[in-house]
């Protein structure tokens, strides 16, 4: 997916968290198209659930606000498959490009 980057991608970082954020695009929607896939995925930590303010991580990290509201936090434990990984993979693509068309996000000054 074009515009598609990995926050802290040069950084050691736990190996089953990925943070992926979405240029053009709010991670909050992208949250809510893959739930109702029946895919869970967030975007800020557990301690911050339900703030639809950007990460502060993303934030202290030197994201601005724009990227870091774009970012999707995917976590994989044990239980994860390589089929469900595919077909998150699958999903992702048309989700992102139906977001961009319909209300791409624009940075706020």
């Amino acid at each position: 997916i074009w515009g598609t980057a990995v926050s802290g991608a040069e950084a050691q970082r736990a190996p089953h968290i990925a943070n992926i954020r979405f240029e053009g695009v709010e991670g909050e929607s992208v949250l809510l198209a893959l739930d109702m896939e029946n895919v869970a995925v967030s975007t800020g930590s557990a301690c911050t659930a339900g703030s639809l303010d950007p990460s502060h991580v993303l934030l202290a990290m030197g994201l601005d606000h724009a990227h870091a509201l774009s970012a999707v936090r995917f976590s994989f434990g044990y239980g994860v498959t390589d089929a469900q990984v595919d077909r998150v993979l699958d999903l992702l693509p048309p989700i992102v490009d139906r977001l961009r068309n319909a209300a791409p996000l624009t940075p706020r000054s």
